[in-house]
């Protein structure tokens, strides 16, 4: 085998292994990998972590607290003896044991306010993780359409470069047979120049079209980054049907931004139900028992343990009279709280209608453009061809047929651009 051969076969294989190492991603394989990786998202996650410990938290406090405790000393100097009971100098050492136990009786009921708190602060943590993947989604989706926009943008620009080569070649083999003069030359030249400035252009704005996605993904191995080619149709405008009313009455109900502020208005509505529990009397129950050991003390750990234990038990009632004003400026607060949260859930609301009325007139908007579009598409294509054919035949100068040529190419580029807006909105 030659060496041209040998260095074919392996630049082939190479490029058969770089065709399957490549991987294709669909927009719905991009949106996955970046709720996975978006750093915001994994935050938002931890937040969600902490609220389910803070609810363990709340549970916990429902239990008795159960404190074991117990310390040995030294006692060096004058010291009475125990056997005679003479102060002599002497090194004692004794041993004491001590066991708590306390639990909550009343206080409030802020310990059964505490976990309906935690189970809503769970729940707002869902809705804001969930309209941040909503966020997340839509700012890939149109990463991902303008790849498909520019991707299109240049595959025809890619075709017009090819016939300005065509026609450039073609009018030449004319000017050499004499049916057209220098100048017409000089302007399929000219167009032909023109034509690879918006190739480049193209092919410029698809790669950083791919390579803002990719950087979105986290994707560092950007030369083997490519999306799916598939050819978004037109969807459905069945919801253009109905009234922008019924859209935004139905979107309160699942939107998860509207969720978040309504749940965040009941944590503060259950933040001030904790604060005016603070102004309650609160009743708790507690037992001790103590006892301790000498050392030098002939009688028995055992015998000691006993002789000198101590029990103590009984219920502890507390009644706030003054406290700095502290329970009731709190209360204050949290009405003040209740209040700025209610006023965000109405604003929630008003930013959801305006979205909506924005989103459903521009859309209606964008269909009205794209069929326009499509119209002014076919009619510059007729034109451009009926153009063509007159110029190949000499009855229209240079200049007409590229005056035709251009309008059909920004229509090209209108009706794909008018296309993808569409689709997205």
């Amino acid at each position: 085998m030659t060496k041209q051969k040998i260095i074919f076969v392996i630049i082939f294989l190479f490029s058969i292994f770089r065709v399957e190492a490549q991987e294709i991603w669909t927009l719905e394989k991009c949106i996955e990998r970046a709720i996975e990786k978006n750093i915001s998202i994994k935050q938002i996650e931890a937040d969600l972590e902490i609220t389910r410990q803070n609810k363990k938290t709340a549970v916990s406090n429902f239990l008795p607290t159960i404190n074991l405790g117990g310390n040995h000393s030294w006692n060096i100097g004058l010291n009475q003896n125990i056997t005679t009971g003479i102060l002599e100098n002497l090194t004692t050492q004794t041993t004491s044991l001590s066991a708590n136990v306390g639990m909550d009786i009343f206080n409030g009921l802020q310990n059964i306010q505490q976990i309906y708190r935690s189970n809503l602060s769970i729940l707002s943590s869902k809705y804001h993780l969930n309209n941040m993947k909503d966020d997340i989604s839509l700012l890939i989706a149109n990463s991902y359409l303008q790849i498909l926009f520019n991707k299109e943008n240049l595959s025809i620009q890619e075709s017009y470069f090819k016939i300005a080569q065509e026609e450039l070649a073609i009018s030449k083999e004319r000017f050499n047979s004499g049916f057209i003069p220098k100048g017409d030359i000089l302007e399929l030249e000219a167009n032909l120049a023109t034509s690879e400035q918006n190739l480049i252009i193209a092919q410029n704005n698809y790669t950083l079209s791919k390579l803002a996605l990719a950087q979105l993904l986290r994707i560092t191995n950007f030369d083997d980054f490519e999306i799916e080619e598939k050819d978004y149709l037109i969807p459905d405008t069945q919801i253009l049907d109905y009234n922008v009313n019924i859209i935004y009455n139905a979107a309160l109900t699942t939107r998860n931004d509207v969720k978040l502020a309504e749940t965040n208005l009941k944590i503060a509505t259950k933040d001030l139900s904790i604060a005016k529990s603070q102004l309650l009397p609160s009743i708790s129950a507690f037992y001790s028992y103590n006892s301790r050991v000498i050392f030098d003390n002939p009688d028995s750990f055992n015998n000691q343990l006993d002789a000198n234990a101590g029990e103590n038990f009984g219920l502890q009632i507390s009644v706030p009279i003054f406290n700095k004003m502290t329970n009731n400026v709190n209360v204050q607060i949290n009405k003040i709280k209740k209040e700025k949260s209610f006023y965000s859930l109405e604003q929630t609301k008003l930013d959801l209608e305006n979205t909506i009325n924005e989103a459903y007139y521009n859309t209606l908007a964008a269909q009205k453009t794209y069929e326009a579009a499509q119209k002014t598409l076919f009619a510059r294509e007729t034109s451009y061809k009926n153009a063509k054919e007159r110029f190949n035949n000499g009855s229209i100068n240079t200049f007409d047929f590229l005056q035709a040529q251009q309008r059909f190419e920004n229509a090209q580029s209108d009706f794909i651009k008018t296309k993808y807006d569409f689709i997205f909105k």
